[in-house]
């Protein structure tokens, strides 16, 4: 195989591929390489990050799914990975062959990758485990979502989801130095793991005094609040707990239109700014306050990793063989208490 790449002989190669080829159903395919374009380097991963909301709504076919079309399939998923660098095309200047990776856009579960240099990046610590560094893209959302809020310290702060996009708010909020660090999730274990890594408070939004609640511990409202269920209900229980001049980043994916929201008196009046925080929404190449690029988000999230802060043994829970993918994605399906932070890992 090995032969084959240095031959430059990488449209004779097969790979190994998780599809979604139907709704609700996972396949594990070989399917031809390709060919090692000018502009790409070949990656063979170690490591794919699972992100369980998008590739959820991918697999069931729900609105909303970015670029694709309703019905269409298959899809290819997977827009995190960690590697090595086989090979580079003649445009490839920032990585090497050997170097160890962290892919974005076009990092499919697969064992290998044709990435653009623009969706890589070295990563420079040697010591950060690949299945640790593997999440600074899906982190990276959370990262860009939190900054959007302009959270100063000292501000309180909620997040409302603790999927892995919101586990991730939570911990940077934490380590943003607000205060009191709030969290909101149905699921019993998952408040629990927003209390483990750092939330002062965590509710359940179905309580019924789950409004007076949230206000009562943030003395009055919460100034930054991180929405990431896309659920309209969720979002107009946050419009009735946020301070006056307070800022809700929109993280989660909307898969249904909102109802029942007053904007006039709960937005308007009170002066509430709602932010689209999806990740193309950040700069491309140089990064601004508040607003960071991916590769800035990613090395910050890795320092984390690396020092501590971002404990990513609370956070990483559950690791597949990629040949298991069927059961896996039909467990992600059916299953509220799919593990949080899980990943492929296609060394064995």
């Amino acid at each position: 195989m090995v032969a084959a790449v240095a031959a430059g002989w990488t449209d004779l190669m097969k790979r190994k591929i998780i599809a979604f080829t139907e709704v609700g159903r996972a396949e594990f395919l070989e399917t031809p390489l390709g060919i090692l374009g000018d502009n790409d380097a070949l990656i063979e991963n170690e490591i794919s990050a699972i992100s369980s909301g998008t590739e959820r709504a991918c697999l069931l076919d729900l609105p909303n799914l970015g670029d694709a079309l309703p019905g269409q399939f298959p899809k290819s998923l997977g827009y995190s990975g960690v590697g090595r660098v086989l090979e580079t095309g003649k445009n490839i200047t920032r990585v090497k062959a050997g170097d160890r990776v962290l892919t974005h856009w076009g990092s499919t579960h697969s064992n290998y990758n044709f990435i653009r240099e623009e969706n890589l990046m070295k990563i420079e610590n040697d010591t950060l485990p690949s299945e640790h560094a593997v999440f600074a893209v899906i982190a990276g959302f959370s990262l860009n979502g939190l900054r959007k809020t302009r959270l100063e310290i000292g501000e309180s702060a909620a997040v409302i989801g603790m999927g892995i996009l919101g586990v991730f708010a939570l911990a940077l909020c934490r380590i943003a130095g607000a205060a009191p660090v709030i969290a909101a999730d149905l699921n019993e274990a998952r408040r629990k793991l927003a209390l483990d890594l750092g939330a002062h408070h965590a509710f359940d939004p179905m309580e019924a005094d789950y409004i007076e609640k949230v206000k009562a511990v943030s003395r009055g409202g919460v100034n930054a609040v991180v929405e990431v269920t896309g659920q309209s209900i969720a979002m107009k229980q946050a419009l009735a707990f946020t301070a006056p001049f307070g800022r809700i980043s929109l993280l989660g994916c909307t898969r249904v239109s909102d109802t029942g929201i007053d904007y006039y008196q709960e937005v308007h009046r009170p002066g509430i700014e709602i932010i689209g925080a999806h990740t193309n929404a950040r700069p491309k190449q140089e990064t601004r306050p508040h607003s960071w690029t991916w590769k800035d988000d990613a090395r910050a999230l890795m320092d984390f990793m690396s020092d501590g802060r971002l404990d990513m043994t609370r956070i990483l829970s559950a690791t597949y063989r990629p040949e298991d993918a069927s059961v896996v994605y039909k467990a992600l399906a059916e299953d509220p208490d799919f593990p949080v932070g899980a990943v492929f890992d296609w060394r064995g």
